[in-house]
């Protein structure tokens, strides 16, 4: 007898034509074709068991067991269109070199490889077994910035702009992310944030606030200055998750605005959270520069960059190094970013423009003003004036250092 249940194409604008699906089904009832660069997914319900297999497999939820008697359609196609290859090679040969020529921003979007055959390590995306995993259905460079030549810059559109202090959290300078997490939290606009937090050596870790008490662990509170696995852990929990708000550097919100034009699915990030960024760096190598100064990281209590300083803060004394000294530990993709001020985002986050204590605050779309308008019902937090052009000096000299090193390093 069949079987009550069929596999169906619910979600089809999420397919990225991978092929996982047609590779686990047992019983043929899904097939695959190739036109140029045209990937054709078919599926066949009169042959389906319903055993689940491409449900299970498929990364983001194109397919769904349903009732046999409410299939109308016998045979679904879907059609998803790959770029132009460049001398017929496989994508992954085009993805990797990004990597290659250390153009790759470290973001992280690209993990979003189906068969998970990309990697992300300490800001460095591997491809390991690619000839085995890879399947060729480009949906990497789809949501690569570098490949694709996305460059923002400037101040980029915003419908209000403040510095602003939060009576509820401390944090960097005016604890101004935690206060937009906290407020969302309590709306009910999201259920879950990803937010970087750290472990005792200040390696970056993700975790998953769910509740405005988590954001008082002092771990979550200042800025590590090393690379954060943000959009790698987005995509490991996309699948599941329901009502997310991220928060990261621009190149993190980039690429997930990539990855929201691509799959629909990531429109679950309601809201996203930019932090203004000059440059960042590895873990590894910025714990190299420590232990060469004779810096304990365990005994840190705080990072921090001002006028040109990488400043160091401990319990018993605080140390300063011109930041040019950590030129070499730089992530390398860091030198061709030219956005300062995370122009992708809902409402981006910063220090400079603003007096000490406070954060700058750049209000860019509808649901970031809604949760501005509930913290400031509510008494959360204290406004005040911001000095846009001091903003816009630090935009202008990024924005002409990227330029200036963009003209040595060609990727097409």
């Amino acid at each position: 007898m069949p079987s009550e249940y069929v596999a169906h194409h619910v979600n089809i604008e999420n397919c990225v034509g991978c092929r996982m699906c047609v590779e686990v089904c047992p019983s043929g009832a899904l097939s695959s074709k190739f036109n140029g660069n045209v990937v054709k997914i078919l599926l066949n319900e009169k042959v389906c068991t319903g055993c689940g297999a491409c449900v299970d497999t498929c990364p983001f939820n194109v397919l769904e067991l349903i009732p046999r008697e409410k299939v109308e359609n016998f045979k679904i196609e879907v059609d998803v269109l790959r770029p132009e290859k460049i001398e017929k090679r496989k994508y992954y040969m085009i993805a990797r070199k990004v990597v290659d020529v250390s153009y790759c921003t470290g973001c992280g979007a690209c993990t979003v490889c189906p068969p998970k055959g990309i990697i992300w390590r300490d800001g460095i995306v591997d491809f390991p077994d690619w000839v085995r995993r890879c399947r060729d259905c480009a949906i990497c460079i789809k949501v690569c910035q570098r490949y694709l030549g996305v460059f923002r810059s400037g101040l980029g559109e915003f419908v209000s702009a403040f510095s602003a202090r939060s009576k509820r959290f401390k944090g960097q300078d005016g604890g101004i992310v935690s206060e937009f997490i906290a407020s969302a939290l309590e709306m009910g606009l999201i259920d879950t944030a990803l937010v970087v937090g750290r472990d005792e050596r200040w390696k970056p870790i993700v975790v998953h606030v769910k509740h405005p008490d988590q954001l008082k662990n002092e771990r979550l509170r200042y800025s590590k200055y090393s690379l954060a696995p943000i959009l790698p852990e987005l995509n490991r929990i996309i699948k599941r998750a329901e009502r997310i708000a991220i928060v990261g550097t621009p190149c993190i919100v980039t690429g997930l605005r990539l990855l929201q034009k691509e799959i629909p699915l990531y429109n679950k990030v309601v809201l996203s959270i930019g932090l203004f960024c000059m440059k960042n760096y590895r873990y590894s190598s910025l714990m190299e520069f420590l232990l060469e100064k004779g810096v304990e990281v365990k005994d840190v209590k705080r990072f921090d960059v001002k006028k040109g300083k990488f400043i160091v803060e401990t319990d018993e004394k605080r140390l300063e190094w011109d930041i040019r000294e950590l030129e070499e530990h730089v992530s390398e993709g860091c030198e061709c970013c030219r956005d300062f001020t995370s122009v992708d985002s809902d409402v981006s986050v910063g220090s400079v423009g603003s007096p000490k204590g406070y954060s700058s605050v750049l209000i860019r779309s509808e649901v970031a003003r809604e949760v501005y308008d509930y913290m400031v019902e509510r008494g959360y937090v204290e406004i005040g004036g911001i000095d846009l052009k001091a903003i816009e000096k630090l935009c202008r000299i990024k924005e002409r250092k990227a330029l200036k090193r963009e003209q040595v390093v060609p990727i097409r």
